[in-house]
């Protein structure tokens, strides 16, 4: 019997890529495996699952408010209108199991499919979103990327991430991704980024200690993004770019990272074993630390708040990492350890078992004495 698995990960690329590393996780597993995403045109839905060779399925888009609210309850005529459309799909393609990685994507997948197809969430963040707190009510399984998201009974399996960057030889790679950076081939190499639109602070940070990385034989791969600032024109052993596409070459061209601390950010340096000076965003609900909170307490990180991130406080921390190999190596080494690189894997088994694909106990469609359970019990 094919498996037929709906993805819910839409909107932003850190939904999307673990929606579309589990797809291939499940693809690897089970060949013929039918992989549907749920998606809508406002994100960048339809740019990234296309290129990746899945169908992609639009459904209008339900702008989550910031805390539940009598409209959840009262599935407003947006919501409402998302969760039918859910519906036809799960219909159309037979849905054996319906993955939601939050956001406004997921919560409409999470309605349209509770009693009708198992849901499988998984929390990427340190804190659970709205979407997935309402999805782990009534989840067959409940998974999360580090403890203490706010999921009861959440098992943690790390992020699932692109085999490019999970399978990535560093060594091997090192002299062909530093010359398409045109970056020196040796001496060590600082990555900066802070996401497709930059961060003023690392960007303001990395211009005033960009001479004295330079004076002491340090080359900078800077990610400013499209709307930020170098820290000054390209020269030897500086390459400032807008943005990175292949990410998988800048990691196996770098020796260390400073950026933000971003769930998906974190999980991949921590794969690929590169240190990190994390400088997490100062707003929100302070997820973004939490998110570096393992890898930093395990010695492969650094955590250094947005307000105190100077050029004289980035070299402070930078210097003695990227000039001491032994420390490199074990922060390296550290960072690795932290890291969960088969979350892929250990999501598609569980998405398996929960559709009866796994040799596991299958979730049971609820009959008309439990209308409002979803298999797995409430969470």
């Amino acid at each position: 019997m094919t498996l037929s698995v709906v993805v819910a990960g839409g909107g932003s690329a850190g939904h999307i890529e673990p929606a579309l590393a589990l797809a291939d996780a499940v693809r690897r597993l089970r060949p013929d495996a039918r992989i549907t995403a749920l998606g809508t045109e406002r994100g960048l839905d339809t740019t990234l699952v296309p290129a990746r060779g899945y169908a992609l399925e639009l459904i209008p888009p339900v702008p989550l408010p910031r805390k539940p609210s009598g409209d959840l309850l009262r599935l407003p005529l947006k919501v409402r209108g998302a969760v039918n459309r859910v519906r036809e799909v799960l219909t159309a393609v037979d849905a054996d199991v319906v993955v939601g990685f939050g956001g406004y994507v997921a919560l409409p997948a999470y309605l349209g499919a509770r009693g009708r197809v198992p849901i499988v969430v998984h929390e990427a963040n340190a804190r659970a979103g709205l979407a997935n707190k309402v999805g782990a009510r009534f989840a067959a399984r409940v998974v999360a990327a580090v403890a203490g998201s706010g999921l009861d009974g959440a098992e943690v399996i790390g992020i699932p991430l692109r085999r490019a960057v999970t399978m990535l030889d560093r060594p091997a790679l090192r002299a062909r991704a530093r010359a398409t950076f045109r970056l020196p081939p040796q001496g060590p190499v600082l990555l900066v980024f802070g996401g497709s639109q930059g961060a003023r602070t690392l960007n303001t940070a990395v211009a005033e200690a960009l001479p004295g990385l330079l004076s002491r034989g340090i080359a900078v791969l800077h990610a400013h993004g499209k709307g930020g600032t170098p820290a000054g024109p390209p020269q030897l052993g500086y390459v400032p770019l807008p943005y990175i596409d292949d990410m998988h070459l800048a990691y196996a061209a770098a020796d260390a990272v400073l950026g933000r601390a971003g769930a998906m950010t974190v999980a991949e340096v921590s794969a690929v074993g590169l240190p990190a000076v994390y400088v997490p965003l100062p707003h929100g609900n302070g997820e973004q630390a939490l998110n570096a909170g393992p890898v930093v307490a395990a010695g492969g990180g650094v955590l250094v708040d947005d307000a105190d991130l100077t050029g004289d406080r980035a070299l402070a921390e930078l210097l003695p990492i990227l000039t001491d190999p032994r420390r490199l190596a074990a922060m390296g080494a550290a960072a690795r350890a932290s890291g969960h690189a088969d979350a892929d894997v250990r999501l598609a088994h569980v998405v398996l078992d929960v559709a009866g694909h796994g040799g596991g106990r299958a979730w049971t469609r609820p009959g008309p004495a439990s209308p409002h359970t979803g298999g797995g019990g409430a969470r």
